[in-house]
């Protein structure tokens, strides 16, 4: 037992619990606290054994030093201050709160009214004062200790050009997977079992949440789940569930297996909002330790929200502590759990100022001028429902962005929409028009056409509407403008014609995203088909809806999977599809050639006629791998690559271009053919490009060039 009399004034920094041999240090920020106790418990968190006040305030941080205590301690806080919600004060020394740099979590939240800051149902709402506990309800954090080994001691360095993410949700990678034990599904240790990632050819992991979430009362009630996990209160924090036993160094020894696999492993965060919601939500953390510092109010009237985030509340990263809480989280995760870089949810939310989005702002400050968050990956969601919410391409140089504009250009062209060729072409050479500038690179663009969020690949092909009944909200959730074609019926058939053209239309779609310019993003699962049932907001699906299934994969989703795997190494062995600059179309009249040739099915360049005629469906890509590949005007020795797009219902005779006397075009693929083979055709030859397909033919001149298209062409069989 703790002996009051040991107690010692300890260090402000740096914040959290900090193991020492004698002891552990306590620091905790709070600008308008008056006092900050300690909870110590017991081993199974249910007991509170001790309650010791931090004896020190420095700079807004209080702290103290206490003896004896070792890694594994289980902790809280109290924090006592003005209860006065009209000017954004909510401190309730009765509610146990979480540490905001809380290493670890024990226990699960239980909803109950003693959670609450107020007496729930009381006339005076969240004005009025609840004096129960909630420690009985409440998760405990951890003091942490690790002396994990890594076996690959660096983080994984993939550069931006050869980078294709892949986005997997830990639990519902693995639930069915039969190769992994079922005590290690749905976790950790059982996704670092999986070599299937990196065989597909992928580069870097994008993991959904992973970080400490809670589940909201209104799913428990209906029996379901918070499956994404975009509701974070630990954000140093590990999910507790995703864990085989409890200590961080599982998480550690996945990151490391996937690194000595070659493969990045990108975090999903979420900084913008909390579980603790508006002025009728829980106080679980930050409204308790500080509310008027953490959350971003109502200006003229402080009891109340700012809610740019469709949650309830926002973090308010205007404040140099909280925007130090943040960074000190990304910094933990990439210096202490050897993580390559991270995708932002509702990004514009971090960069807004209270004059709206801002360049220059503290957080894009921050992360650009930090020599460890300015050296990983930093990937951005540019949209949020904010006040000037939509920020797609305002991101700074050395960002990434989810293009959305891509997403739905694509799925309307193969969808059958007409008047796209413009957009399309744009799409294929990563929105140039937007992001070619400031030294920006293509990579820039992260192409993506499903996510988590929306249809999967093959509902994308398989329902025209949104079949969302099992979320229990009568089908009103998710996105009803999906720019999806079912082919002809709506969900599971067994027309064999229907499923063929349904199986092309993936090719064509994966086609189109991993061959074109930028950074592309496949979903895990879309290599072979993974079905949603047509539920387009699976976010509260912990379920068989949201679970790969890796048991009935058929022949036709064995097929797309070998398709895949042949675009990723073609996208890998042929850098003419991945330049780091972007294509132009510009002639360099030093070499005679231009980088970037759009032409039309009779071999000719596309003319303003073609580009402005809605009926074109068809047209064709000339990538020449002769043209230099940066601003030096030097000779590229790459292959020259021919992409056919064929967005019309019926074939199109496409002509090939002409090439220098000897020299053929060699198919790379069609995807009109079930099963891929590298014929090769003379210049001139009138290829018939099947109505919905994506041909894609290369040629090379002598030398390396040619020996290494002749490699790959053996290579792919």
């Amino acid at each position: 037992m703790f002996e009051p009399e040991l107690l010692e004034e300890g260090s402000s920094h740096p914040r959290g619990a900090t193991p020492t041999e004698r002891g552990v240090n306590f620091a905790l920020f709070s600008a308008h606290a008056t006092r900050v106790e300690v909870c110590i418990f017991d081993d199974a968190g249910d007991k509170e054994i001790a309650r010791i006040a931090l004896p020190e305030y420095t700079d807004e941080v209080w702290h103290g030093f206490v003896p004896g205590l070792k890694p594994g301690t289980r902790y809280g806080y109290r924090v006592h201050g003005p209860y006065e919600p009209r000017h954004g004060h909510r401190f309730n020394p009765n509610k146990l709160l979480l540490d905001p740099y809380g290493k670890a979590h024990v226990g699960t939240l239980k909803w109950g009214p003693e959670l609450f800051g107020y007496t729930v149902g009381h006339a005076d709402a969240d004005l009025s004062f609840d004096a129960r506990d909630s420690a009985h309800l409440m998760p405990k954090c951890v003091v942490v200790e690790s002396r994990f080994e890594w076996q690959q001691p660096r983080n994984v360095r993939v550069p931006w050009d050869q980078t294709v993410l892949y986005e997997v949700h830990v639990r519902g990678f693995t639930m069915r997977n039969p190769r992994v034990p079922k005590a290690l599904r749905g976790t950790f240790a059982g996704l670092g079992m999986l070599r299937h990632i990196r065989e597909l050819g992928v580069t870097s992991v994008e993991l959904l949440p992973i970080q400490m979430f809670v589940d909201q009362p209104f799913l428990l009630e209906k029996g379901l789940k918070n499956f994404w996990g975009y509701d974070t209160i630990g954000f140093f924090a590990l999910h507790p569930p995703y864990q085989s036993e409890p200590s961080i160094d599982e998480f550690k020894a996945m990151v490391d297996r996937l690194h000595l696999d070659g493969l990045e492993v990108i975090l999903d965060v979420v900084y913008n909002h909390t579980p603790e919601g508006n002025e009728l939500g829980p106080t679980l953390c930050f409204k308790g330790i500080d509310n008027a510092t953490y959350y971003r109010l109502m200006p003229d009237e402080p009891r109340y929200y700012i809610n740019d985030t469709g949650t309830g509340n926002t973090v308010n990263l205007s404040h140099p502590r909280v925007l130090q809480m943040v960074t000190d989280s990304l910094r933990y995760w990439v210096t202490e759990m050897h993580i390559d870089g991270f995708r932002f949810d509702l990004a514009p939310i971090l960069a807004r100022e209270p004059d709206g989005f801002d360049e220059g702002g503290g957080f894009l400050d921050s992360c650009r001028q930090d020599p460890v968050l300015s050296s990983v990956k930093l990937i951005a969601e540019p949209w949020d429902c904010g006040p000037g919410g939509y920020q797609f391409s305002s991101f700074p140089p050395g960002w990434a962005e989810w293009n959305d504009r891509y997403r739905d250009t694509v799925r309307a062209f193969w969808k059958g929409d007409e008047g796209l060729v413009p957009a399309m072409a744009q799409c294929l050479t990563a929105s140039g028009e937007l992001f070619n500038q400031r030294g920006r690179r293509p990579w820039a663009s992260v192409n993506f056409l499903t996510a988590h969020d929306g249809f999967t690949l093959a509902d994308l092909v398989s329902y025209n509407d949104k079949h969302n009944e099992a979320n229990g909200e009568g089908n009103n959730d998710g996105h009803s403008d999906n720019r999806s074609w079912n082919c002809g019926a709506e969900g599971p058939t067994e027309d064999d014609a229907l499923l063929a053209l349904r199986s092309r239309q993936q090719r064509n779609l994966l086609a189109t995203l991993l061959l074109s310019q930028g950074t592309p993003m496949l979903l895990a699962g879309d290599e072979f088909g993974r079905s949603q049932q047509g539920n387009n907001n699976a976010y509260c699906q912990d379920s068989v809806i949201s679970w790969v299934d890796w048991e009935h994969i058929d022949e036709r989703g064995a097929s797309l999977h070998q398709f895949v795997k042949r675009l990723l190494t073609l996208r890998r062995e042929l850098p003419v599809l991945r330049r780091n600059h972007f294509l132009t179309g510009a002639y360099n009249e030093q070499l005679g050639v231009k980088d970037l040739t759009w032409l039309a099915p009779e071999d000719v360049e596309m003319t303003a006629e073609h580009w402005a005629d809605t009926r074109t469906r068809c047209f064709g890509m000339l990538i020449d791998g002769t043209a230099p590949v940066s601003s030096i005007p030097r000779a590229g020795t790459d292959a020259t690559v021919l992409l056919v797009f064929n967005g019309w219902h019926d074939g199109v005779e496409f002509t090939l271009p002409p090439l220098p006397e000897g020299a053929r075009w060699s198919r790379l693929f069609d995807t009109a053919l079930e099963h891929q083979t590298a014929d090769a055709f003379a210049p001139g030859h009138r290829y018939v490009i099947t109505g919905r397909s994506v041909l894609a033919v290369a040629t090379a001149g002598s030398g390396q060039s040619a020996d290494a298209l002749k490699k790959l062409l053996e290579t792919l069989g």
